[in-house]
């Protein structure tokens, strides 16, 4: 799973999210824009940093890192990377560091000449699988331990977490919220079609997808036929069968199986 892009993209619309797993008040984010940012002349880039949108203010750099799996370089690679970032930064705010490990199994340590930055709380850790008590607090830290529930649990939350967020005044946050969880669940059933998925979700039938509605302007421009057509490669790469598709675009089998072969040729 592309774990590290699924929490930038959480973070990213939902950053009260980081600072509920520090302890601290969702209305700190409001001080902060997330970032991936790349220590130049080093080639590293830190998985996400909250920084500041007024850095005269006396609040934190927040460096965050995503591990979901072993690695015994990782605390060495991440302190590296933070004091050089603040070598070349004009920034003089104060710092801290979290690291969000799927699970404490698969944290080998801290280093011993690391141990001051860790007890001081500077640079906190976190594991995701020993949160599942939190998840009921907010519709982020829910989609956030979805990461680590189980195939079976993870539908059923996923499907709760999706009727949560219609409840978002802001449709594009909403938006992007219910496709990330669309996102989670798609990966944790990788032999799952995207249709069995949404289904699955409560999403709706095929023709409220956003694949059959982009069919249906292509055949408002191009003419429908034509513009319907355009869409069957699009909706058999989704795992539908020739049938379905057929039925949902109202063309023949003949038509949507001649219109796949066109584009493998």
């Amino acid at each position: 799973m592309k774990t590290d892009s699924i929490l930038y993209r959480l973070f990213k619309t939902f950053p009260s999210v980081f600072f509920e797993l520090l302890g601290q008040s969702s209305v700190e984010a409001e001080a902060y824009e997330f970032l991936s940012v790349e220590v130049k002349q080093t080639a590293f880039r830190i998985d996400g940093v909250f920084l500041p949108k007024q850095p005269q203010l006396n609040q934190p750099i927040h460096f965050t890192e995503f591990q979901f799996q072993s690695d015994p370089g990782l605390y060495s690679r991440l302190l590296t990377e933070i004091f050089i970032y603040l070598d070349k930064t004009e920034m003089l705010n104060d710092w801290r560091g979290t690291v969000i490990w799927m699970s404490r199994r698969l944290d080998l340590g801290v280093p011993t000449r690391y141990w001051e930055f860790f007890e001081s709380q500077r640079v906190q850790v976190i594991y995701l699988d020993e949160l599942k008590d939190f998840a009921h607090q907010s519709i982020g830290l829910g989609t956030l331990i979805l990461l680590v529930e189980p195939p079976e649990v993870a539908s059923v939350k996923a499907r709760s977490l999706i009727e949560q967020s219609r409840q978002i005044t802001d449709e594009q946050v909403s938006r992007k919220l219910v496709e990330l969880i669309e996102t989670i669940v798609v990966y944790k059933f990788p032999h799952k079609s995207q249709a069995e998925i949404r289904a699955m979700l409560g999403l709706g039938d095929l023709k409220q997808t956003r694949v059959y509605q982009e069919g249906l302007e292509d055949g408002e421009r191009k003419g429908r036929v034509e513009g319907k057509l355009e869409a069957v490669p699009r909706l058999l790469k989704l795992g539908l069968t020739l049938e379905q598709v057929a039925e949902a675009l109202e063309l023949d089998v003949a038509a949507v199986r001649e219109a796949g072969r066109s584009h493998e040729q």
